[in-house]
């Protein structure tokens, strides 16, 4: 398998595994898709990890797969291809990507599908897809703008540049910068801090947020309004409301 995916006391970890640079090949993209609606369904899968390795977490697509071809060919593929990274953004649990190395293109548009981005030192991100005539076309049009604003979207996606991960944390596309050798464990500490969390509360801000984006505010807030109330039939609600009330904040044990 080129895409699997390993569980360990509530944190599934999908990892990348194609050397040399995890080009995102169809074969790729469909596996992603699978893992993402079994970890949707899984208990035992509390918050993800996105993970290409030590060395790179994905250079992008695989070209020469793209270069055969046709505009037959892609008309058909593209929607599976944007299926593949709307599932992993779907995902209703926490998910973080750990980036090293090149993110670039498609993978750059997969870390941009987790809701938290921790990088490499040394790591690289770009949407490069302009220096073959091309755009993105996995989400990186939508995604990058909703992520860092219109104008920087547009800069990265015009060019094609690269940049490092302080610029790429100054534009708010990673979140966190760490040593190449931390990024996993930084990514697994996040991830299994969520795990414990309330897991139907998590799925709720994650769904009230990336909904609300999509809307107007007075949509959003009904949004909103709708979940929190919703979670009031909940047993981590009652868990975490007792555990309060009786030992203060911040040491509720959710089931």
């Amino acid at each position: 398998m080129t895409v699997t995916l390993e569980v360990d006391d509530g944190v599934g970890t999908v990892t990348l595994a194609r050397p040399p640079m995890n080009a995102l090949d169809s074969a790729m993209q469909d596996r992603l898709t699978q893992l993402a609606r079994e970890i949707g369904t899984r208990p035992d899968v509390r918050a993800v990890v996105l993970w290409g390795g030590e060395k790179v977490f994905a250079a992008g697509a695989d070209i020469k797969e793209m270069q055969a071809m046709s505009y037959e060919d892609m008309a058909l593929r593209s929607g599976p291809l944007q299926e593949a990274f709307t599932a992993i953004a779907r995902i209703p649990k926490p998910v973080v990507a750990a980036v090293t190395g090149y993110a670039l293109g498609g993978g750059c548009e997969l870390a941009l599908c987790a809701d938290f981005r921790i990088a490499a030192e040394d790591a690289r991100l770009g949407q490069p897809e302009i220096l073959l005539g091309l755009i993105p076309g996995a989400g990186g049009t939508q995604r990058l703008a909703r992520l860092v604003g219109p104008s920087r979207a547009k800069d990265l996606i015009f060019t094609g540049r690269m940049v490092g991960a302080a610029e790429a944390l100054s534009l708010g596309l990673v979140d966190k910068v760490v040593p190449a050798a931390e990024v996993y464990d930084a990514a697994r500490e996040w991830a299994g801090r969520l795990a414990r969390g309330p897991a139907l509360a998590l799925r709720a801000a994650k769904q009230a947020v990336d909904g609300g984006i999509e809307t107007d505010l007075d949509s959003g807030l009904a949004l909103e309004r709708a979940l929190f109330a919703g979670l009031f039939a909940t047993a981590d609600r009652e868990t975490g409301m007792r555990s309060f009330v009786e030992q203060g904040p911040g040491k509720a044990e959710f089931r």
